[in-house]
């Protein structure tokens, strides 16, 4: 089982009302993007990134964003995808002991979050012009 499989399982198991797994999704995404991702996959991401980080959501209530966001159905941005972001994986969260993993999963997240720099005001303005925030 790949690290980013154990990762899913685990947090998938949890059955906690905090939805960590989303915040796993979405850093996935972030991190592993590429000219293939399309751009509602890299928008979802950093917006998910954006309101856990900045604004201390849940993965449900990041869930429920994303929801309220598709429903809107229009043309995603185009963000740009930094060369670096970051150097944690899946596999240095599944190293840790499991009462150290929501932790790391943040550490995680802000690593990505923090590559993406260039994006932060632009996910802000998506945000404020949906209502999100």
């Amino acid at each position: 089982m790949t690290a980013d499989h154990e990762l899913t399982a685990w947090t998938q198991n949890l059955a906690d009302v905090n939805f960590v797994h989303q915040h796993v999704v979405d850093v996935q995404a972030a991190q592993q993007a590429g000219p293939a991702t399309k751009p509602i996959t890299l928008t979802f991401a950093l917006v998910g990134l954006c309101l856990h980080l900045e604004h201390g959501w849940s993965g449900r209530a990041v869930q429920r964003a994303h929801m309220q966001l598709a429903r809107a159905g229009k043309q995603w941005p185009q963000f740009p995808q930094p060369d670096e972001r970051g150097t944690m994986s899946a596999a240095d969260v599944v190293a840790r002991p499991e009462s150290e993993r929501v932790a790391a999963i943040d550490a995680w997240c802000a690593e990505v979050w923090a590559a993406y720099g260039e994006c932060h005001r632009a996910v802000e303005e998506l945000l404020r012009a949906h209502r999100i925030v």
